[in-house]
């Protein structure tokens, strides 16, 4: 479980351009809950994963996960313990590693082996299996380059890397923002296929109002730094994209004021 208590977080303290991203956040995620979190630009949401995987520290507050103080581990150490997607495809691969090369570094996350050290005959036969998994054709693919995939692709294996060594939480930064419809469905078919079948804890920031609605078990609005609505169970369900339209309008109507 993910444990965030009174967590504040500043940029640029202590100057006339100060800017608080967080303000006492509190927040706790139960093991295997599937949380998505919507706001507008600067609500907080991206500075929120940041804290969580170590990119930057808070001014104050405590980040628990399980139990363990994540803030005593520095973002390299976390990585071991935590799944992560990016919004753009591009940066959670290595574009002049093949597809094998890059499931091996996958696969070696938090260990001190050299990636060849992972390219057996055993590895390559998983590999092959988990790449079937996508239904994208990859798995006969192994030797190719991950740079001369598609967008979609690539964000694909982005997200197996992601949950190869099953993390403990299991972190989506807009990870279908930069992709065309269709692929975007697909890769979302295939994050809701991977988190139900190995009861991640996730958290998955989106700005599709339907896809807040339609994954998981949580939806969380955040606004100016804030948690201004947290829903789940009957009170999620009965949600409709016009209402939380509307709610998302009317917080962005207050925000400029």
């Amino acid at each position: 479980m993910l444990t965030l208590s009174q967590v504040t977080l500043r940029f640029f303290h202590g100057t006339i351009n100060q800017k608080t991203a967080l303000e006492e956040i509190s927040l706790h995620i139960p093991d295997g809950q599937f949380v998505t979190v919507i706001g507008g630009n600067g609500a907080g949401k991206s500075s929120l994963m940041q804290l969580i995987a170590g990119t930057c520290l808070p001014d104050s507050g405590t980040i628990e996960l399980d139990g363990q103080n994540l803030l005593a581990l520095s973002e390299h150490k976390r990585a071991s313990l935590l799944g992560r997607v990016f919004q753009d495809p591009m940066q959670g691969s290595a574009s002049d590693l093949t597809l094998e090369e890059n499931l091996s570094l996958a696969m070696l996350r938090g260990q001190k082996h050299r990636c060849r050290g992972a390219l057996t005959a055993d590895n390559r036969m998983l590999f092959k299996r988990l790449l079937s998994r996508l239904e994208l054709g990859l798995e006969e693919r192994l030797t190719t380059k991950v740079g001369l995939l598609s967008g979609g692709q690539r964000q694909a294996i982005t997200l197996l890397m992601a949950v190869m060594k099953e993390p403990r939480l299991l972190l989506l930064d807009e990870h279908t923002a930069a992709l065309d419809p269709k692929t975007a469905a697909t890769v979302m078919k295939i994050t809701e296929e991977f988190v139900h079948d190995s009861q991640f804890s996730t958290l998955m920031i989106t700005h599709n109002l339907r896809d807040a609605l339609r994954y998981g078990q949580r939806l969380i609005m955040m606004s100016d730094g804030k948690i201004v609505m947290d829903v789940s169970g009957e009170e999620k369900r009965k949600l409709t994209v016009e209402r939380l339209f509307m709610a998302f309008a009317q917080d962005e109507g207050r925000a400029a004021t």
